[in-house]
């Protein structure tokens, strides 16, 4: 069979670095603003006694003869700190100072026990401090925005900013997260006093932006949110809707005077889903318009001429970089000293199946997808498994989110064993498929000998992030799928639920190189791709399913929540690629177990860097 030559992959190689580099320059060249904009990283200790991680982007033109507004802005639930790269690309390119906060818990934050996450802002209010002390600040012109629960930390931060001896936000815009309308005894209410402050609403928000009667039914979908009393009476400055004597409208601003301030409310309703938010022309369109109107931009560029998306675009060549490493630093290795003895020379040729093992095959395929599917609905409406998931409860595992992922793929990894099992007393005894030449028995030298190459090449593709990270302060990603650079603590949390991913991805490479590795029309990358296909197809099932519902009747599909199809979105590109890299690596080794750990190593990293950690 043709095998990829050392000078070939090495051409490969040096595609996957330059791509690594020319991503980390362009985006860098991006969110600097071709330079104009420093970009510092930061922790320090808050008043309130905890760790906090932040972006800082101050432009050239912010000095402290010509001060210029600040904005702190926040991710939201699950993310970190460069979520919110569309709105701080374009913000310090129009003269703003701009912050952006790992809220506590989650990125390089300290993380919180679950009752203290809220303390001063979830780290926003405290961010707000910081800034308000900068000298090339100017005080009385500080906003607050944020995604989600960056939203809600934003709520949090004027609450704190209520309390405080001498006030200094006056400008909050919430996106996707309800504002507060009500007291705690529920009459309508307008906490926020003389500050000036908008709502994104998205019509196909999963959460939020419904109105409910009294057994708690929902009466209006997200579409229709304008016309609930909640909305009105937002845009009301907290008066009761049924006696504020005029229905008010979205995408217009409007003014009354508050204890001697004229303050501004908006709304805006794009029609986009919730995790959408950061990502979206529109609404970082309505984040420059509200800001440019409450704040002044130092620099007035139309809202609507944005650049971000370029930034977005050196980041995804470099999570495609990164992923080309994987397969070509592997390859390039085996030829060292240390792990000639896995290269193969040569592997078996893949030929086509019989009839009965094409029907195997299918029926293999449709019960695996079955089984994906249906696990994953049966966890989501799990009680136990969602107090877990949601960090409830106390649990051995801090990251909930990432449990709940790691638990199903086991299940699933058990599964296709099962599976395997079945298929090989079968027809695999019959149809003469040798295990132990097809390397699922490769003995333990070449098991562990393969395991510390898979190590070597994780903590190389690593070492890029890292490198990246400390010299141009960027990372590699698209939309919710992210390879960052992560703080020590996030390795024992890694190790935590790396059991639980080789579990899975062991079995994956098992059962696509070595029960089901053939040609399909003569082509051994059709059956790559059909593979690949098959291990994304029950998320990307439960998804369309889901947003189908959601669009066609204004609500999701019912008992299965919406972050549960949201979590979904990378998994969907993770477990195509898993087949991918793993057929890649056995036809260079004839060993399913490195691909296997170099998959389940990266995701275990990728997994406990990108959410919600939880102490007690």
């Amino acid at each position: 069979m043709k095998h990829i030559t050392p000078r070939r992959n090495a051409l490969w190689l040096a595609i996957a670095l330059a791509l690594c580099l020319i991503s980390a320059i362009g985006a860098s060249l991006v969110q600097t603003a071709g330079g104009h904009v420093a970009v510092k990283d930061l922790r320090w200790e808050t008043s309130s006694g905890e760790t906090l991680s932040a972006l800082l982007f101050k432009p050239d033109t912010a000095t402290a003869d010509d001060k210029a507004p600040a904005i702190v802005v926040s991710h939201g639930w699950w993310n970190n700190r460069e979520m919110q790269d569309a709105n701080y690309v374009e913000l310090a390119r129009r003269g703003y100072v701009v912050v952006s906060i790992d809220m506590y818990g989650h990125g390089n934050s300290e993380p919180l026990a679950n009752a203290d996450i809220p303390v001063n802002g979830t780290g926003m209010y405290d961010a707000v401090t910081l800034v308000a002390d900068l000298p090339y600040v100017d005080t009385d012109r500080i906003g607050v925005t944020g995604h989600s629960n960056g939203a809600r930390a934003a709520n949090y931060s004027v609450v704190a900013d209520n309390e405080a001896p001498t006030p200094l936000i006056s400008s909050v815009l919430l996106v996707d997260n309800e504002a507060f309308y009500a007291d705690a005894d529920g009459a309508y209410t307008n906490i926020y006093g003389g500050r000036d402050v908008g709502l994104v609403a998205d019509q196909y928000d999963e959460f939020f932006f419904r109105s409910y009667d009294e057994n708690g039914v929902a009466l209006t979908a997200p579409r229709d949110f304008v016309g609930t009393p909640n909305a009105q009476s937002f845009l009301n400055f907290g008066a009761d809707p049924a006696t504020a004597g005029e229905t008010r409208e979205a995408g217009q601003f409007y003014t009354e005077s508050v204890d001697g301030t004229d303050a501004r409310r908006i709304l805006y309703t794009p029609a986009q889903t919730h995790p959408w938010g950061p990502f979206s022309k529109q609404t970082t369109s309505d984040v420059i318009a509200y800001f440019d109107a409450t704040l002044g931009a130092p620099e007035a560029i139309d809202p609507a001429a944005q650049v971000w998306q370029w930034k977005e675009f050196f980041n995804a060549l470099g999570l495609v970089g990164f992923g080309i490493f994987l397969v070509a630093f592997a390859r390039a290795l085996l030829v060292t000293r240390a792990f000639a003895g896995l290269r193969r020379n040569e592997l078996p040729e893949a030929t086509p199946q019989t009839r009965t093992g094409l029907v195997w095959f299918w029926a293999s395929m449709v019960v695996s997808a079955l089984i994906s599917g249906v696990t994953y609905v049966a966890l989501s409406q799990n009680e136990a498994i969602g107090s877990l998931a949601f960090n409830s409860v106390p649990s051995l595992f801090p990251q909930g989110a990432v449990f709940f992922i790691a638990l199903w793929a086991a299940i699933n990894g058990g599964a296709a064993l099962l599976i395997m099992a079945v298929s090989w007393f079968a027809i695999g005894r019959k149809s003469g498929i040798d295990l132990r030449a097809g390397g699922m028995l490769p003995g333990w030298r070449r098991f562990f000998q393969a395991i510390l190459l898979g190590l070597v090449v994780v903590v190389a593709a690593f070492g890029i992030v890292a490198v990246v990270d400390y010299f141009f302060t960027t990372d590699f990603r698209i939309w919710v799928l992210a390879v960052k650079w992560f703080t020590p603590d996030k390795i024992p949390l890694a190790l935590l639920v790396l059991p639980f991913f080789l579990l899975y991805f062991f079995a994956n490479s098992l059962a696509v190189n070595v029960f089901n590795r053939f040609t399909l029309g003569g082509r051994e990358w059709i059956n790559t791709a059909v593979l690949a296909l098959f291990n994304a197809l029950a998320p990307i099932v439960l998804v369309v399913v889901q947003y189908t519902t959601f669009f066609a009747s204004g609500e999701l599909v019912p008992g299965f929540g919406g972050i549960y199809s949201i979590w979904l979105f990378p998994v969907i590109v993770i477990l195509a690629v898993a087949a991918v890299v793993s057929r890649k690596l056995y036809r260079a080794t004839g060993n399913p177990y490195l691909g296997g750990f170099i998959m389940a190593a990266t995701v275990s990293l990728v997994s406990v860097t990108n959410t919600l950690t939880v102490t007690g």
